[in-house]
């Protein structure tokens, strides 16, 4: 999450588009979204849930594991979204600099993957300050990884979701 805050930080152009390092979702797919920039939205999400997405390679167990944080999620901080974990994000450079500038949840980078449910609370925040959100079915395909271990990422990512929630209920975000 601070390699990506940083990147915003520093990014000039137009949109910045989010996507993860190894292109479980190809960079062709931008061709989805893009549109939607036309349409009025502000943060434009590729979805493995959402109707028409197409998965490969997934592991069931990874597959359960991310329907039931995804549901966590919905429960907890994110209504009516269906898939936040999806590493292919489409934002407008004004709407995601607004955002990360109130990023509350963070950690500290490690040669592990872990990067903490940062993609949550980027989405809360443009949700509860109006930010118009669109999400998108994409093609991904799974990738394994020594990088992640599911169990404790797992647990530290429900965490990082209740402190989202403990947050806006304590008034710690401004919006």
């Amino acid at each position: 999450a601070t390699t990506v805050a940083t990147g915003v930080k520093l990014a000039k152009g137009e949109n910045i588009l989010f996507t993860d390092f190894d292109q479980a979702t190809p960079l062709s797919e931008v061709e989805k979204l893009t549109p939607f920039l036309k349409k009025g939205y502000d943060v434009i999400i590729g979805s493995r849930e959402v109707k028409g997405a197409r998965r490969e390679k997934e592991p069931f167990y990874r597959h359960l594991m991310g329907k039931v944080f995804n549901l966590v999620v919905h429960i907890i901080a994110l209504p009516g979204i269906h898939d936040t974990q999806c590493g292919f994000k489409l934002f407008k450079t004004k709407t995601v600099k607004d955002i990360f500038s109130k990023l509350k949840v963070q950690h500290v980078e490690t040669k592990r993957a872990f990067t903490g449910a940062f993609d949550v609370e980027a989405l809360f925040l443009a949700q509860k300050k109006g930010y118009k959100i669109a999400e998108v079915p994409v093609f991904w395909r799974h990738y394994e990884t020594a990088r992640i271990n599911p169990i404790k990422d797992s647990m530290r990512m429900f965490f990082d979701v209740l402190k989202i929630r403990l947050n806006d209920l304590l008034g710690r975000y401004e919006i």
